[in-house]
């Protein structure tokens, strides 16, 4: 089989609609996955609220693991060990900055101050920075008046969930709430970024170089400002490499269905992200309270409605 039919193939299995929908829904449930993984994180390897260089180590190490198997598997399943261009390099360090070093610098300091259950709906902004920098930055596609319609509906529900006093867990600071909404913006940034490079460069070859040297960086970056992990047992190190595995897997597969689908049409989908975060926030942290709360039902319902709004495509 020559590559044109290759490629052909890979296009028509990425843009089924029942492919595109359950590998989107893995990729939310491993997202939403996170913001209580991370918590529980700082209990087990007993990180506090102020400890940012411990955080920087801990975050490098879990992108450093995934770095590997984003490789070792793409090699693996290409039948050749993945290594970028030449040519490949630069975009390898914009993703990094972007998807790794930026957005979890402010990721992992505001799940130290604010709660999984709205973390997990404010991240959700992210979805309709990722329209506009597609329609005005990077001029993917046009912004249409269901789109806007949307992100102002979706942007509401945001609002809703960081009014001050909004939930049980405490006013909002710049800390918690306002670092989440950084870390949501870079995150746009590098979903933009992988479709554009996609085209140029193997979007698994991308997330995991950026993974592994990311991690690199952030690891070192904590460890000089005396940054350490203290494990409390070997459960650490297990929910350590499942961290791993949710960047190693979420990423890969979202840069696969970016790289053969529009971006208004994953992004879609993105609407699981917050409805599973808050769920396994209220499951795993014990934040079902605030989670079950009117609120926090409220936004969701507002933020989901404007993903699906902004997702639509004009008949």
């Amino acid at each position: 089989m020559d590559s044109t039919q290759t490629k052909t193939g890979s296009e028509k299995f990425w843009t089924r609609p029942a492919a595109v929908f359950f590998f989107a829904f893995i990729c939310c449930f491993l997202w939403g996955s996170a913001s209580p993984a991370i918590k529980i994180g700082y209990e087990l390897f007993t990180i506090g609220a102020g400890d940012l260089a411990s955080r920087f180590v801990f975050a490098g190490v879990r992108f450093f693991i995934a770095g590997i198997m984003v490789i070792t598997l793409g090699s693996i399943q290409q039948h050749r060990f993945l290594y970028p261009k030449k040519t490949s390099w630069p975009y390898v360090f914009v993703l990094m900055l972007f998807q790794t070093i930026l957005q979890y610098i402010f990721f992992y300091t505001a799940l130290a101050h604010t709660s999984g259950v709205r973390g997990s709906v404010i991240n959700a902004a992210g979805t309709f920075f990722s329209l506009f920098l597609a329609a005005f930055v990077f001029r993917f596609e046009k912004l249409t008046t269901g789109k806007v319609l949307g992100c102002m509906i979706g942007f509401l529900g945001v609002l809703l969930i960081v009014t001050k006093g909004a939930s049980a867990a405490g006013p909002v600071s710049f800390a918690g709430e306002g670092c989440m909404v950084i870390a949501a913006l870079a995150n746009a940034a590098a979903g933009c970024f992988i479709k554009k490079f996609g085209n140029k460069e193997n979007p698994v070859t991308l997330s995991g170089w950026q993974f592994f040297c990311g991690g690199i960086v952030l690891a070192i970056a904590g460890l000089l400002l005396g940054g350490r992990l203290q494990p409390t047992g070997p459960s650490a190190w297990v929910l350590l490499l499942y961290m791993g595995f949710i960047s190693a897997g979420a990423y890969t597969l979202w840069g696969l269905l970016l790289k053969y689908n529009d971006v208004s049409r994953i992004t879609i989908l993105g609407f699981m992200n917050p409805v599973l975060g808050v769920l396994l926030s209220a499951l795993f942290l014990g934040e079902a309270r605030e989670a079950f709360s009117i609120r926090v039902f409220l936004a969701l319902v507002m933020v989901s409605a404007g993903i699906i709004l902004s997702g639509r495509k004009k008949r």
